[in-house]
């Protein structure tokens, strides 16, 4: 697991039965979208390539731009390695901002995470 915070904002990467998961804290805006990109290519640079990255979106409270840039950036980096990005559990404000600009369209969304590797812990 690797993360960064910075006022409330949490960005950490973590493991899952079904390949890396990046989960977000927090406000995603201006100040902390470049984190979340240093993340996603934290994530995509794992060796074997992972074939699925998710981006756990539940507890993040406020979505700019920046935040949906950073999301898209990813989904191309993600796409050009065979990676698909699925956006997990987005909170109502990306919900509207997915919505809203279309890019519901170029991501799966999911319901649910995949469930943590049996050797991580819930406190991680």
């Amino acid at each position: 697991m690797t993360g960064s915070a910075a006022g409330g904002y949490t960005v950490v990467v973590r493991e899952s039965l079904a390949g890396p998961v990046v989960v977000v804290t927090g406000e995603l805006d201006q100040d902390s979208a470049s984190d979340l990109h240093t993340a996603i290519g934290r994530a995509l640079s794992l060796r074997p390539v992972p074939p699925v990255l998710v981006v756990d979106l539940a507890a993040v409270t406020f979505c700019d731009s920046s935040g949906l840039n950073a999301l898209v950036q990813g989904r191309i980096e993600a796409e050009r390695q065979s990676t698909v990005v699925h956006l997990a559990r987005p909170a109502a404000a990306v919900t509207r901002l997915l919505e809203i600009t279309g890019a519901d369209r170029i991501f799966r969304i999911d319901t649910d995470v995949p469930a943590r590797m049996p050797h991580t812990r819930d406190d991680d």
